[in-house]
């Protein structure tokens, strides 16, 4: 009987400590929840910072190649728009495919790179690789030894469309977008390694100037490419 009546003295108590458990972890909860609000809206705020820099920083790099790149304009006659041209179809006619960086002395004494994608760019990325940026230096080097006149960069890529979410928010006009950042980018080493700037001009075709039909991975491998077409000097 005795303990029945000790059981029943001490059972408010533990209901009561019960309650108050209860009520400290509720306490907690609200906090640990009220925290996880504020980091959630600092981690969006810090997000949103970061695209804010990333993309003033594109704009700026942007900024920087084209202040030594010669924007393309009406300066190229028909008759070397048509040279060009005919320099297209042959390299369409190769029967096998070039190496990853391939040079062709032309008839009129000009001189014509094509640089494969692979050797300069990861697949949607406009940032040229340390191995790109060497190849690159090199034939800078070569075009500095004798006389030159205009050098054009001409950035291709193939038709598949841009559709991974961080290439399209780099690049949201797609492939025509990427093409002339790329050639750009091209065009922005040439000059540091030491190309003057006065006869550089960029231009990007996309997929629109394809050497060999879409229609397999081979082809649109060999679609991929940076051309640097070097005339000859005066």
């Amino acid at each position: 009987m005795k303990n029945n009546e000790r059981t029943a003295r001490l059972l408010p108590l533990c209901l009561c400590a019960a309650a108050l458990s209860s009520c400290v972890s509720q306490e907690e909860f609200d906090e640990a929840k009220e925290l996880a609000r504020h980091y959630q809206t600092r981690l969006h705020d810090v997000e949103r910072e970061r695209a804010l820099i990333v993309a003033e920083n594109e704009r700026l790099a942007t900024e920087l190649a084209m202040g030594g790149v010669a924007a393309l304009d009406a300066g190229f006659s028909q008759d070397f728009e048509s040279r060009l041209n005919e320099y297209e179809r042959m390299l369409a006619g190769l029967r096998d495919d070039p190496g990853p960086v391939s040079k062709y002395t032309l008839g009129d004494g000009s001189t014509l790179y094509m640089v494969q994608d692979a050797v300069l760019f990861d697949s949607g990325s406009a940032e040229v690789g340390e191995d790109g940026q060497g190849r690159l230096a090199d034939i800078a080097a070569e075009i500095q030894v004798g006389a030159h006149g205009r050098i054009w960069v001409r950035g291709h890529t193939d038709d598949d469309p841009v559709v991974r979410p961080a290439t399209l928010q780099k690049f949201p006009h797609g492939n025509l977008h990427l093409a002339t950042r790329r050639a750009l980018e091209v065009a922005a080493i040439l000059i540091r390694s030491g190309v003057g700037a006065e006869s550089v001009a960029v231009a990007g075709f996309g997929p629109f100037v394809p050497l060999r039909p879409n229609d397999s991975p081979a082809n649109k491998s060999f679609n991929r490419r940076v051309e640097i077409y070097v005339s000859k000097g005066e």
